[in-house]
């Protein structure tokens, strides 16, 4: 045979050895993978506390309900307001309390099912000078680990004998000592500061619809310091930072925001830091950030709250303490002064019946002149 031909033969020869495997690997071989299906996206609206809005605009966020087929919108409300507010066309109300949750049960807002999200706990905010003045007059005092604690039931007591700022140990201030809330018949941060004044005109026991027939006027008082009270602790807290001390020395918020604001307003947060301090109440009380589903989205949306990745996110770049307390590492991450590893004294809130008669004493109060 010429050389020719055998090179020829070859080649056929290897040209055969390749379609026969091909053949056999088509057999054998790994099956190609099915086209990916988009992931067929609906939209879910609902209520949103304004503590949250950071949250619900975070990329990572968006993404994770994305994946889920989930558009997620919001309109802000507070937690009180949202429970009596128009739900058509809402999957979801997402408050800071279970005690609105339960306000928003008796209102007759029917969901098809509810859990605690996130935890944070009511604070205060004032400005160093204040808290230090406030230190000295010995209504508060400052800790070796450099936290500030307010002694609520001396708060009360210098609120209700119509004490000055400079009769608790701020000289600079103008008018009558008090701590401005959100409308607590409307805003959950507010509602949560009116049982804490509550509990504590009822010996530190959880206040009951007796101590506040007892109480109402005393707590009615208190509030009737405050001038115009905002709905919603974002625009509050917003605003104590935009005014500065001489218009609001101090007020009830969460511990998030100022987590939430190092994280996200880095900025922002190098400009008040050696000035804004955050005060722990004793004692305190928790917030339960509760979402609400009233239908299949909504109950879907709740589901990527809960999971790992959403509680992890809440904590480190929004300061939500997580459900049950796990995944969430140390606070001093967020190189906040003066916050608490763990918020040892703590105020349960009243029941239900208590609460629902707490808003209905608040409602229609006039402020009082300073």
């Amino acid at each position: 045979m010429s050389k020719s031909k055998i090179i020829g033969l070859i080649a056929l020869l290897a040209i055969v050895a390749i379609l026969a495997g091909t053949l056999v690997w088509r057999q054998i071989g790994p099956k190609p993978a099915a086209p990916v299906q988009p992931v067929e996206t609906v939209n879910v609206n609902g209520y949103l506390g304004g503590e949250k809005i950071g949250l619900f605009d975070d990329p990572v966020f968006l993404k994770a309900a994305a994946a889920q087929g989930l558009d997620v919108n919001y309109r802000k409300a507070g937690s009180l307001a949202m429970m009596t507010a128009d739900t058509k066309g809402m999957d979801y109300l997402f408050p800071s309390s279970r005690a609105a949750v339960e306000y928003g049960a008796a209102q007759g807002v029917k969901a098809t099912q509810s859990d605690i999200v996130f935890n944070s706990p009511i604070v205060l905010y004032t400005h160093k000078v204040v808290a230090d003045g406030l230190v000295a007059g010995g209504i508060m005092s400052k800790g070796k680990d450099g936290v500030y604690s307010m002694d609520m039931a001396k708060a009360v007591d210098a609120m209700l004998a119509n004490k000055t700022w400079a009769d608790v140990g701020y000289a600079a201030g103008y008018g009558q000592f008090r701590i401005d809330s959100t409308d607590p018949v409307q805003s959950n941060s507010g509602n949560e500061y009116a049982a804490l004044i509550a509990t504590v005109l009822n010996g530190g026991q959880p206040a009951t619809t007796d101590s506040l027939a007892r109480d109402g006027d005393k707590i009615r008082t208190i509030f009737a310091k405050s001038g115009w009270m905002e709905t919603s602790s974002e625009d509050a807290f917003n605003q104590f930072l935009t005014l500065g001390v001489g218009s609001k020395p101090m007020m009830v918020g969460y511990e998030s925001q100022i987590l939430d604001l190092a994280v996200n307003q880095p900025s922002a947060f190098k400009q008040i830091k050696d000035d804004v301090v955050i005060v722990y109440p004793t004692p305190t009380v928790w917030s339960t950030h509760t979402l609400m589903a009233l239908d299949k989205k909504g109950e879907k949306l709740l589901s990527v709250l809960k999971s790992s990745e959403i509680q992890k996110l809440a904590w480190t770049r929004h300061g939500f303490r997580a459900a049950n307390f796990s995944g969430t590492d140390s606070i001093k991450r967020f190189k906040v002064g003066g916050t608490l590893e763990q918020v040892t004294a703590v105020s349960e809130l009243p029941r239900n019946n208590a609460m629902q008669a707490l808003i209905e004493l608040l409602k229609g109060l006039t402020p009082q002149p300073q």
